[in-house]
């Protein structure tokens, strides 16, 4: 089976081609940068340099490929130092959710791929309201902070256009919060730097309910979606979603930081924006029992603590 993949070297991308290569599938990855080819080579996937936002590039890489199956692993998240002006640096990011997203399913769906796998985002976009944690059923949130309002809209709009699509199957795929080699959150990395330094602070009560999953996992996921699951919305996290105040403690300890600092929502909101004080103690959680259901998929790493505990990289 054939398979192209948009966003190949990204943090999911990089996991996701030797999984993908592994589990028998030839693989197209595609790159903005031709300095990353060789990469590709060696992973064992065949490269394809183009501009994801460059329709007839993307048409004519897809239509070589010949693909199965079409992936949209496209972001721009690699610089993001922080959710207080969330709009501006999403802003590409948002735009390979809404334009890119049309090039892409459409280059697909005239290449005649069965099926399209799109990375969407779980957690801070579920409504605020019920419970600790969310299922798929559950509404986006109808009324975000400013600051995210164009980043919830490309959301809503990956995940409406790829579901309803004609003539292929639309699966999306929610990603929790990365943790792992290659994320912001792995050892040495940008996040725990910050916990090493108690910069990185418990806001208000921390009942702000995170789901996260390791990068290694959620590629495992992706490659599970390729053959299994009817089409629709698939939260991809771990089997614990937890507030702040729980996993950010147990995450210093295990990286040998002292107690995070904990600060009123008052003082933060200056620094964090709206957004971020929201994600520290309103948001909600997801369970991912669907896609342990129907995609047959079950986490390497079943909660926080073990990945945090073995997983970091």
């Amino acid at each position: 089976m054939r398979i192209f993949l948009a966003g190949a070297t990204g943090a999911l991308g990089r996991r996701l081609v030797p999984a993908l290569v592994t589990a028998g599938y030839e693989v197209t990855g595609s790159t903005r940068d031709p300095g990353r080819q060789d990469a590709l080579r060696a992973a064992g996937a065949e490269p394809a340099v183009l501009d994801p936002l460059d329709e007839a590039a993307v048409h004519a890489a897809v239509s070589a490929a010949r693909p199965d199956v079409v992936m949209h692993q496209l972001t721009a998240l690699a610089r993001l130092t922080g959710f207080r002006r969330m709009d501006d640096q999403f802003a590409t990011t948002n735009l390979l959710r809404t334009r890119g997203i049309d090039i892409l399913l459409a280059a697909a769906r005239a290449g005649g791929a069965r099926r399209f796998i799109a990375q969407s985002f779980t957690g801070w976009p579920n409504a605020r309201t019920g419970g600790p944690v969310a299922t798929e059923e559950h509404p986006l949130d109808p009324a975000p902070a400013a600051a995210a309002r164009r980043s919830l809209a490309a959301i809503r709009y990956l995940e409406s256009t790829v579901t309803a699509a004609p003539d292929i199957e639309g699966v999306v795929l929610r990603y929790g919060f990365f943790y792992g080699p290659g994320t912001g959150l792995e050892s040495g990395g940008p996040i725990v730097d910050l916990i090493r330094k108690r910069r990185f602070p418990v806001v208000g009560g921390g009942r702000g309910v995170w789901s996260l999953v390791h990068i290694d996992d959620a590629a495992a996921a992706t490659v599970a979606a390729v053959e299994h699951g009817a089409p629709g919305r698939y939260n991809i996290c771990d089997d614990e979603p937890a507030p702040v105040r729980d996993w950010l403690p147990y995450l210093a300890r295990t990286v040998g930081a002292g107690p995070p600092a904990r600060i009123p929502a008052w003082l933060a909101r200056p620094l964090l924006g709206a957004q971020g004080v929201s994600m520290m103690t309103d948001i909600r959680g997801s369970s991912n029992a669907r896609a342990k259901r129907e995609l047959g998929w079950t986490p390497t790493y079943p909660t926080w603590r073990e990945g945090f505990r073995t997983g970091l990289g």
